[in-house]
């Protein structure tokens, strides 16, 4: 194999990951007339401008969406599907450097969104310009995609798929080595119920997180108290509050998680009555993978349903339960949607759709996973098979598309965390494994 990565590449790379990250770029919808935030819109721009200085042609989508750069030439486009938009930093006290601003300590690189994925996206963009720097002839067309959306509705790759051409094959360097040639279904939903009288809530934030915390406040905290000190839950009572705490994970990983809004739940079903209490209790309980619910929803290829209730809401008008369900890519949604309505509809409740991503599911015979597997198998020597995800990566917006990288099986994955990091070591390895996939894929 040929060594394309030069010691100078590993410099560059750090630059340019700590210029991105000095974007705090977080959705604002509509924010100075951008559609996702005035500083989602400067990253895009700048990012394309740090593409054009290495040589890419770019484009930037008139209405802000996405951009994107390109090298080569050939009728075939290999597409790598980077996102540039990040979650919010979290709690600012459990960071230990600013997160805006990504800093080296102790062989890490520290900061919002060095592994999702602006981190990962460097290293893609980087080992094509070694690639180029080497003097090899790319065969193909390498577009890198810029998306600005991911981390909410995905609207910036719908409007690319709508409006320009679909690549031949491309990854995502957004998830984990090796190859994931299966992503699980993506369905966010609503259960929207009656509001009560005697009960004030609000919990959780983001659809894709296991909640970590819940608190509630009110008149019922004195009788709360004890509840959840026989039902062993972890709580912190402060005044009139009582903030109960779980384990936080991203849903695909929801089994592994502690619900929090599910063990408030719990406790509170006990001193009032309510439809959602009774959904989340009676009909969930702590259960991620939803059989309790709707029976065992399993495949071969990708595993369990992950089920998560990722926030609620009950004040005097309504109430509503956001959830978020990984769902196995072999499995009949419609029926499962038609399931969920039913048993929603048995406890007072109406299923409302927010959004839903189809399954990815790419075979493992495939040219572009055999491919990649070997790539990743001959440089790292770790015989790991390829595997199914029950994250979503823009992998599944166009065909022939998979995940690949950019965390390994042993590294820290800290995406969506405070302190989110990644080696310094995995950054340079993984460059090498993108110039020996991209060099096979689209130069020889």
């Amino acid at each position: 194999m040929k060594v394309f990565i030069q010691e100078f590449h590993k410099e560059q790379i750090i630059s340019a990951i700590q210029r991105l990250v000095a974007f705090p770029s977080v959705c604002h919808e509509g924010e100075n007339g951008t559609p996702f935030g005035q500083a989602i819109s400067d990253v895009l721009t700048d990012t394309l401008t740090l593409c054009s200085e290495l040589g890419f042609k770019t484009y930037r989508d008139p209405d802000g969406y996405y951009g994107y750069a390109e090298i080569g030439e050939g009728s075939d486009l290999l597409a790598i599907l980077c996102h540039l938009d990040v979650v919010p930093e979290g709690d600012l006290s459990k960071w230990d450097s600013n997160p805006f601003e990504a800093v080296i300590r102790d062989g890490n690189l520290y900061g919002r969104g060095v592994q999702d994925d602006k981190g990962p996206s460097m290293a893609a963009l980087f080992a094509v310009k070694a690639l180029m720097d080497s003097g090899e002839k790319l065969t193909k067309r390498i577009r890198f995609i810029f998306g600005t959306d991911e981390e909410t509705l995905w609207r910036c790759l719908r409007s690319f798929t709508e409006k320009e051409e679909q690549a031949t094959m491309g990854f995502a360097p957004d998830a984990t080595f090796p190859v994931i040639y299966a992503e699980k279904g993506l369905l966010q939903a609503r259960l929207l119920g009656s509001g009560s009288k005697n009960l004030s809530l609000e919990a959780g934030e983001a659809y894709n997180v296991v909640p970590a915390k819940a608190t509630y406040q009110g008149h019922l905290t004195s009788d709360l108290v004890p509840i959840l000190t026989s039902l062993g839950f972890a709580f912190e009572e402060k005044a009139d509050a009582v903030t109960v705490f779980g384990l936080a994970k991203h849903t695909k990983d929801a089994p592994l998680g502690i619900n929090a809004i599910v063990r408030l739940a719990k406790g509170l079903t006990e001193l009032v009555k309510h439809p959602a209490l009774d959904f989340i209790v009676k009909g969930v309980e702590e259960d991620a993978t939803g059989a309790q619910l709707l029976g065992k929803i399993w495949d071969e290829e990708s595993g369990h349903l992950s089920f998560n209730i990722a926030a609620l809401t009950i004040n005097n008008e309504f109430s509503e339960i956001r959830l978020d369900l990984r769902i196995p890519v072999l499995a009949d949604v419609e029926q499962l949607v038609a399931e969920l309505k039913e048993v929603a509809s048995d406890y007072g409740l109406t299923y409302v759709e927010h959004d839903y991503l189809d399954p990815l599911y790419v075979p493992q015979d495939n040219e572009l996973v055999s491919t990649l597997m070997s790539v990743y198998q001959d440089k790292t020597g770790d015989m790991t098979p390829a595997k199914a995800s029950g994250g979503a990566t823009f992998a599944r917006t166009m065909p022939n598309c998979v995940a690949f990288g950019a965390c390994f099986p042993d590294s820290d994955k800290t995406e969506h965390q405070e302190n989110e990091h990644i080696a310094l070591s995995d950054i340079y390895k993984a460059m090498d494994i993108y110039a020996e996939a991209v060099y096979r894929l689209a130069c020889e």
